[in-house]
């Protein structure tokens, strides 16, 4: 690793990292950026030392190249407990240990620390500022040279689809450090990061690579997670980096499992004599989601997935309209005929103006809802790529966990895989018997088509045979 030194005063310099040397098999965390590396994967075990190290990395490149750093957590929450407010074993704030007050820059006798926003402000002219993926649209429209993913796992994938364009353009860098939650988006970068080696690198290290903690207390952890789980697939997860055990708390992660273990993720295409139906979840500030699904016989091919981010109807219907399906039924969420307080008008109203008719949904109790997706779930087969954000937003829907109580809560998890899963649930609880059935699939249909059952449809192919 090479030190960055820099001038305090005329007579004086500091050496960065600052109070800080790494490990030995945290050295190449540092030394693939000093080689020239603009993007890198940290998936190591939990208690490597991801989050301190990330740290001191970005404080060391803030001073290579003057700019705006963003420190980006899955949610803004997370960022504040985590880091900004985070302290290590000694009790020391990290910001404390790792970023002196002599490198902050002061304005009329008060350093650039800004609690609000979690900004500082650095002499050298650069500014490191840590930010939620929740939130992102606070920092939309600024031009960050370098980013690190914390937890990338478990955050919403549009952060990096959003910043990698702007780092493309000015040639900044990005990290991403996790431990797996299956093998979700976090994986397929993985993987994808492991054909492109002349950008990329991946730093992958379990407890049997770095032997960073005692084998017995491993083992004591090992012990507690099996008798209260019944199993060690959150060890292997959290300790041997496995992304193959699904994430803890999902809702689905046995039905998605089946999915594809019988073939119904491949390529499953659209037919165009066959009405397509969409199901939304209409956030305001958050993702818009939309499902696109035919029955076809006994089954519902799920055929399409979009997201929308800071998106209304006005703008999300006539894009639809584009696409090449002729529309069936609208599923949308029964809160769709609120009315808006500085206009009077539904968004039900505004979707029917714009020649777009919404059928609602029941308003169910939630677990209600997720044990009918889970009924419904046999019949899904899904399209494999226009799906694919679709399938990660199922994998990663999962109960809450209660921090106090050190227990699963009855509730989800809100997060951003919250809306899709939604989305989903107001199918499961909308769809009728008489939908999924061949004998009645004229009766459903705008157009006139037959289909003699579903294994002779001739517009599906196998993923892995073809």
């Amino acid at each position: 690793m090479q030190n960055k030194k820099i001038d305090i005063t005329k007579a004086s310099e500091i050496i960065l990292p600052y109070n800080f040397t790494p490990r030995t098999y945290q050295e190449p965390l540092f030394e693939r950026f000093d080689e020239g590396y603009l993007r890198g994967i940290c998936v190591c075990h939990r208690r490597w030392g991801k989050d301190v190290n990330g740290l001191n990395l970005m404080v060391k490149k803030a001073h290579e190249r003057i700019g705006t750093y963003f420190y980006c957590f899955p949610t803004y929450a997370q960022g504040k407990k985590v880091l900004w407010n985070g302290r290590n074993k000694e009790g020391k704030k990290f910001l404390d240990e790792y970023i002196p007050k002599k490198i902050i820059k002061r304005r009329k006798n008060q350093y650039q620390i800004n609690e609000t926003e979690m900004r500082i402000e650095l002499k050298c002219g650069s500014m490191i500022q840590i930010i939620g993926a929740d939130k992102i649209d606070s920092v939309m429209g600024t031009n960050p040279i370098g980013i690190i993913f914390s937890e990338f796992s478990l955050m919403n994938p549009y952060a990096w689809d959003y910043f990698m364009p702007i780092l493309d353009e000015n040639g900044g860098w990005a990290l991403f450090i996790y431990t797996p939650r299956g093998e979700n988006h976090a994986y397929d970068l993985h993987q994808y990061a492991l054909t492109a080696p002349k950008h990329w690198f991946v730093i992958q290290q379990g407890v049997n690579d770095t032997h960073a903690i005692d084998m017995d207390v491993l083992e004591r952890t090992r012990q507690q997670i099996l008798f209260k789980y019944g199993n060690d697939a959150l060890f292997r997860q959290e300790y041997h980096v496995d992304y193959t055990v699904p994430i803890s708390g999902a809702y689905y992660a046995k039905q998605i499992s089946d999915a594809y273990a019988a073939g119904r993720v491949g390529v499953v295409s659209h037919i165009p004599n066959l009405p397509v139906h969409t199901v939304w979840d209409l956030g305001v500030a958050d993702t818009m989601p939309v499902w696109f699904l035919q029955f076809v016989g006994a089954e519902v091919h799920v055929i399409d997935y979009e997201e929308f981010v800071g998106k209304g109807l006005s703008e999300v219907i006539p894009l639809l309209k584009k696409k090449p399906y002729v529309y069936g039924r609208n599923i949308a969420p029964h809160d769709i005929k609120q009315r808006e307080l500085t206009n009077g008008k539904s968004r039900l109203d505004t979707a029917m103006e714009l020649g777009w008719e919404f059928e609602l949904a029941p308003n169910l109790r939630i677990a209600d809802g997720i044990d009918a997706v889970r009924d419904i779930f046999p019949k899904l087969w899904f399209d494999k790529e226009k799906c694919k954000k679709g399938l990660n937003v199922l994998k990663n829907y999962r109960r809450a966990w209660d921090e106090e109580r050190k227990i699963f809560s009855d509730q989800p998890l809100h997060d951003w895989s919250s809306h899709g899963a939604d989305a989903l649930r107001m199918f499961a609880v909308t769809i009728r018997p008489e939908d999924i059935h061949t004998e009645n699939i004229h009766k459903k249909s705008v157009r006139d088509y037959q289909v003699k059952s579903p294994w002779d449809n001739p517009y599906r192919f196998d993923a892995e045979t073809c």
